[in-house]
């Protein structure tokens, strides 16, 4: 089991970018959040097992069809297994 945190650049609000990531989660059977940043990016921690984190964080380099992703930044982190499902944060 891994943990990831993300930060999204580029256009990823009003994309609907939360609700497509929650979605691609949930296929991938990944836990954890994601949020929009006052600063235009959007974060997301994620926790799962490595080839499915690594799935989610491959779809996030992309996003969905509205969104114009410029960068992705990746930190890896301990694997904490504080989640018990993937949930948009306000």
């Amino acid at each position: 089991m891994t943990r990831a945190h993300l930060f999204i650049s580029g256009r990823v609000q009003m994309v609907l970018f939360r609700a497509s990531t929650q979605q691609k989660a949930k296929k991938f059977k990944v836990k954890g959040f994601v949020k929009n940043l006052p600063d235009k990016r959007v974060e997301a921690i994620i926790e799962g097992e490595q080839e499915n984190v690594d799935k989610l964080i491959e779809w996030c380099r992309r996003g969905p069809i509205l969104a114009k992703v410029k960068g992705v930044e990746v930190i890896q982190e301990e694997y904490t297994g504080e989640f018990n499902k993937f949930d948009i944060l306000y």
